[in-house]
């Protein structure tokens, strides 16, 4: 599944794919750039965090512009990992070794293979004027992550795809589940990262300090913890 409407431009070092796409997005760039880098020189994850960009990896950020109130944004976060575990799961022998990690991160075996980093801008009326996916996936190389353990899509027992061959499928992917939220909504996107999350009641703690039992995703996507007899929902964060 290789068909798409994203426009793909390739290039072969950039110091970030998302400020590229960022750069392009303020000077009036339309819906549906997608650029690629085989290697970056300035990646990076959540909290302002370096990515380790090496060839082999996927390094891949999406110019989205949906018609939409600025508190969304968060839910295209969430349906850019449902995309990419579709993604996965069609590129590896056994897609049961998937699951998602609240709010932006893909792993295999329990191991971190991929992250999304969801940057939005606001137009003057509360919408998004336009919106940045990056996606960083382990296709070949596992960098090493302090306290975290790491995996790659090699580690499944194949050949990686080339970076261009996974952002085809990723990119069909993602416009098959924009598709689907255009003219469904956004519940059947919850409902498939709740078929890859956490199993109901896993304990979690976020970075914060703040700690409970999964509850789920509320319908905007926020993560829900079940903590001293309350369930509480929350918009922003990190799973420790």
């Amino acid at each position: 599944m290789t068909q798409h409407r994203f426009r793909l431009r390739v290039h072969a070092a950039l110091p970030s794919t998302s400020d590229v796409v960022a750069q392009l997005a303020a000077a009036g760039e339309p819906d549906g750039l997608a650029v690629l880098a085989h290697r970056q020189t300035a990646g990076r994850g959540t909290q302002g965090r370096a990515w380790e960009s090496r060839a082999g990896n996927l390094h891949l950020s999406v110019l989205l512009r949906p018609a939409e109130p600025l508190r969304h944004a968060p839910q295209w976060g969430l349906l850019a990992a449902v995309a990419l575990a579709d993604a996965v799961a069609a590129t590896i022998p056994d897609p049961r070794v998937i699951a998602l990690k609240w709010p932006n991160d893909l792993l295999l075996n329990g191991a971190k293979a991929a992250g999304i980093l969801a940057e939005a801008s606001a137009d003057d009326h509360g919408g998004i004027a336009w919106l940045c996916l990056g996606i960083g996936v382990n296709l070949a190389h596992a960098p090493q992550v302090e306290g975290r353990a790491t995996a790659c899509l090699a580690d499944a027992g194949i050949a990686p795809p080339t970076p261009e061959a996974f952002a085809g499928t990723l990119l069909a992917t993602l416009d098959a589940r924009r598709t689907q939220r255009l003219t469904e909504g956004f519940a059947p996107i919850r409902a498939a990262w709740l078929e890859r999350g956490p199993a109901p009641g896993t304990h979690l703690a976020l970075t914060t300090g703040i700690a409970g039992g999964f509850a789920g995703l509320a319908e905007d996507g926020s993560l829900l913890l079940a903590t001293g007899g309350r369930v509480h929902a929350l918009a922003s964060g990190e799973v420790a």
